[in-house]
């Protein structure tokens, strides 16, 4: 294994096992052609970079069926405008240009539509760009590149703002991403972008935020040195709730903008806590292994009190915490999603049915594990009556 930015040969340090697409609900009629991969992490002590060892192709993760939509979430919508408010108000000119990597939807870029800025999205997945088009956001369904990049000569040095929201992580390509970045930004410009953050992962032991598409887990360290390889500064940095725990990493070209004195603080609470080191990734290690444990044996134990499970909400995330525990329809009965495109489906690799969320509401099981835990607020909201009806979350996480 070599690390994706530095080329230094690293050692994974952990695998997951073998593992199918997270995003891969499928059919009774598909499972024996199913997809697997191993699933193993690697740090780069040079770069501080957490990253995945193999992964699959894009084409297998990002295409014309990508079952994921920001818009299906009213705390997402409430943050990009809370986000589009920000930036707007600390860097951009009322004729400022705007490009967006990995629009999905539009839910954020309508936004800039709304405020008639000049703006672009790249969306690889067809289904999701057509929405964003439907809302006013101009897309093309490409992945972000150097090459594509190239062809936007309207863009070229003129872009005043490059954004991303849990986009970035997914490119394993870094080199060629900052390329384009590179060929777009105005010289004032400031390429803003949110991820989960890897402290949060290892406080949480939220392994779950491991899976195919997810190339990298950033940290301040891992995103303050990749830049500055390319004559850029990273000048601000700011803690998301987003994900389970984000943050908002604020990029510029060297000495065009001041670095904030946060920065340094968040460096030091990173090295404080080991967050930079292999150290911690050996202790994350040790600590899924008894959140595994754990997880799996509080099922089983419902199980025999005669307990019925479901998962709640058919995530990415939850492919790996299902594979990874073993958990399969011999424990759950299904799991409850709102997602068109995964109802009637099963889960990738353990086959659990998928149903909507109006069939949960028929007929309450007495346990729901809460798969997008990084959602509880939201979802606990919109199902309180199931609360009200004695049923009880249950979560993997801390």
């Amino acid at each position: 294994m070599r690390c994706k930015v530095s080329g230094i040969k690293i050692k994974p340090f952990m695998s997951f096992g073998k593992m199918p697409m997270a995003n891969g609900f499928l059919k009774k009629k598909d499972f024996k052609k199913e997809f697997f991969y191993n699933l193993k992490v690697g740090f780069c002590k040079d770069h501080k970079l957490f990253q995945l060892n193999d992964y699959p192709k894009s084409p297998y993760i990002f295409n014309n069926k990508y079952p994921f939509y920001t818009s299906k979430s009213v705390f997402m919508i409430a943050h990009f405008k809370k986000y589009f408010k920000w930036v707007k108000n600390k860097f951009l000119k009322p004729k400022s240009k705007i490009i967006e990597i990995g629009s999905n939807d539009g839910t954020l870029l309508q936004n800039f539509s709304k405020h008639k800025f000049t703006h672009l999205g790249f969306e690889p997945s067809k289904n999701v760009a057509n929405l964003s088009k439907k809302k006013g956001v101009n897309v093309i369904t490409k992945f972000f590149s150097y090459k594509n990049s190239k062809s936007l000569k309207n863009f070229k040095s003129q872009t005043d703002l490059i954004c991303a929201a849990n986009a970035i992580s997914h490119i394993p390509d870094l080199t060629d991403l900052i390329k384009g970045i590179n060929y777009l930004l105005s010289r004032k410009g400031v390429f803003v972008f949110e991820e989960p953050y890897l402290g949060s992962m290892f406080k949480k032991v939220s392994y779950d935020q491991i899976y195919d598409a997810h190339v990298f887990i950033f940290s301040v360290h891992s995103v303050k040195k990749i830049f500055e390889d390319f004559g850029f500064d990273l000048i601000d940095a700011i803690p998301q709730k987003t994900h389970g725990g984000s943050m908002r990493y604020v990029i510029a070209r060297a000495n065009e903008r001041p670095i904030k004195k946060s920065i340094k603080k968040l460096l030091k609470k990173e090295i404080r806590q080991k967050i930079h080191s292999l150290e911690s990734c050996l202790k994350f290690k040790q600590a899924c292994k008894i959140s595994k444990k754990k997880f799996k044996s509080k099922i089983i134990k419902l199980k025999k009190e005669g307990k019925t499970i479901c998962g709640y909400a058919a995530s990415a995330k939850s492919t790996t915490v299902l594979n990874y525990c073993k958990i399969g329809n011999n424990l759950i009965d299904f799991i409850a999603d709102s997602t068109e495109e995964k109802i009637g489906k099963y889960s990738p690799g353990t086959h659990i049915p998928v149903v909507s969320t109006e069939a949960f509401r028929k007929n309450y099981p007495d346990i729901a594990i809460l798969c997008a835990w990084n959602h509880k607020d939201e979802i606990l909201k919109k199902e309180k009556k199931f609360t009200k009806y004695g049923g009880k979350w249950i979560t993997h996480v801390k």
